[in-house]
């Protein structure tokens, strides 16, 4: 006999999970059903774990290049590869237990399998042998399955020779030479992983920077930083074809019209990725795709079926754990009948963990005159930071773009240490549609790095004091 629930939540990633724990708060009998561990692959195979494994670069780097300039002596220094795969497996263990906790503790039921809807109202599950297990009915159903890799056909993944970010973190023996197909935040956090501990790496990029929706300046930034690690960088570079041979991967791309043949033991696909829409009866029930991915009203997460909503990475781009999570309590409070406001997808900060980090939000000072702003450009660069100089990380800037006419802060962009921790401050300003002027009369500690922001919006406005 079916089970019954007032929201079922088909998927446990940041959309599902939190979705599930923001309902059960609100009241709802909530089920979430998903085949593997709890957190998708953010928690399992992307976000937490990569960021242990970046760190641990990170680590590594700073002791071995950089001891000296702190009055460090360190003799001989060294890894252990499986070492650090290990710590990085047993970090993502630690959080994922730690969500079935939450699930727990909020009453929620836990369903393991995998779920395909057969009504608009029931999910069966099955396990891996395809054998049927449970049968759930529910009032609402939220999808929230996911997103993979995206493979095209002329980069055949093998996962051995040829794989994909999930074999990238989880590797028996570093690569000796690894060449990465696609410059995203992906691809360039495991050229700053895999270069550091002394992998030869090449980054392949078809667009004209690597990073190519950051602001292009912030790009170039971090392209001539890797460059000095010894990263190989070929951008406006397409990938004709990949081929195995033996043990070796043989890549063939053209640039300006020439080709030219590549080879490495190792070649990481980091081309986007597609949505998880097939298996799931979203066709046979005749949930609306686009893309192959799901459509929904953005206002509600509802898609063409009245009490089918979906959430996250499956109802497309921007790819990103926050989003998804922002979409699965959004949604439930609309159920709800909270009527939360909007997301604004112009506000959304994006964030790249290699080293000098990337952070940004709004827009780039090529969109913004695109969009017809007059406007004013601030920047302050780290190496005037006195707390930038003091902890040694005088590398990279903040970059404020401001709409002239009203001073608005449209969009803002920095490169450098901790730029993924201090954009939320830009996030809230941004939200609050806060000025040049209450950006520089927030009075900010003394010394931190969050200074370089009020300075580089003073320096928009010719009133930096610093530079």
């Amino acid at each position: 006999m079916a089970k019954s629930f007032e929201i079922a939540i088909l998927g446990g990633g940041p959309g599902g999970y939190v979705a599930a724990i923001r309902a059960a708060q609100l009241g709802y009998k909530t089920v979430v059903i998903d085949k593997d561990n709890l957190g998708g692959v953010c928690l399992n195979w992307g976000c937490i774990p990569t960021k242990s494994l970046l760190k641990n670069a990170e680590l590594f780097d700073k002791i071995k290049n950089h001891s000296g300039d702190f009055g460090i002596s360190v003799k001989e220094v060294s890894f252990d590869f499986s070492k650090i795969i290990k710590r990085s497996r047993d970090v993502s263990d630690r959080i994922t237990k730690n969500v079935e906790l939450l699930i727990k503790k909020n009453k929620i039921e836990r369903v393991r399998g995998f779920g395909k809807l057969v009504s608009k109202n029931q999910i069966d599950v099955f396990d891996n042998e395809g054998k049927k297990t449970d049968s759930i009915n529910a009032d609402k159903i939220i999808i929230a399955t996911g997103a993979r890799a995206k493979n095209l056909p002329n980069i055949p993944v093998d996962r051995k020779v040829i794989i994909t970010s999930t074999e990238a973190m989880n590797l028996a023996e570093q690569p000796k030479e690894m060449i990465i197909i696609g410059a995203g935040a992906i691809g360039v956090e495991f050229a700053y992983f895999y270069s550091v501990l002394g992998t030869k790496v090449t980054l392949i990029e078809m667009m004209e920077n690597i990073l190519p929706i950051e602001d292009k300046e912030v790009s170039q930034t971090l392209e001539k930083s890797f460059r000095k690690r010894g990263i190989e960088i070929h951008t406006s570079t397409s990938v004709e074809k990949v081929s195995v041979k033996g043990k070796i991967a043989h890549i063939t791309i053209t640039k300006n019209g020439e080709q030219k043949e590549l080879i490495a033991d190792t070649v990481l696909s980091a081309v986007g990725v597609t949505g998880n829409v097939e298996g799931f009866g979203l066709e046979e029930l005749g949930v609306e795709l686009y893309k192959n991915h799901i459509k929904v009203d953005k206002e509600t997460y509802r898609t063409n079926i009245e009490n089918i909503f979906a959430v996250g990475d499956v109802v497309g781009p921007p790819w990103l754990a926050h989003v998804a999570s922002a979409e699965g309590i959004h949604c439930v409070e609309t159920i709800k009948g909270l009527h939360p406001a909007s997301i604004n997808y112009e506000n959304i900060p994006g964030c790249t963990y290699c080293q000098p980090q990337v952070a940004s939000i709004g827009l780039t000072e090529a969109k913004a005159i695109e969009q017809g702003y007059e406007i004013k450009i601030g920047k302050f660069p780290f190496m005037a930071s006195g707390k930038a100089f003091a902890a040694g990380e005088r590398e990279g800037f903040v970059k404020l773009i401001f709409d002239a006419k009203y001073g608005e802060l449209l969009g803002a962009h920095i490169i450098g240490a901790e730029a993924t921790e201090m954009i939320a401050e830009l996030g809230i300003a941004k939200s609050l549609e806060a000025t040049y002027e209450s950006i520089v009369k927030t009075i900010h500690a003394h010394p931190t790095l969050s200074e370089s922001i009020m300075e580089a919006a003073a320096n928009a406005y010719g009133e930096s004091i610093h530079i």
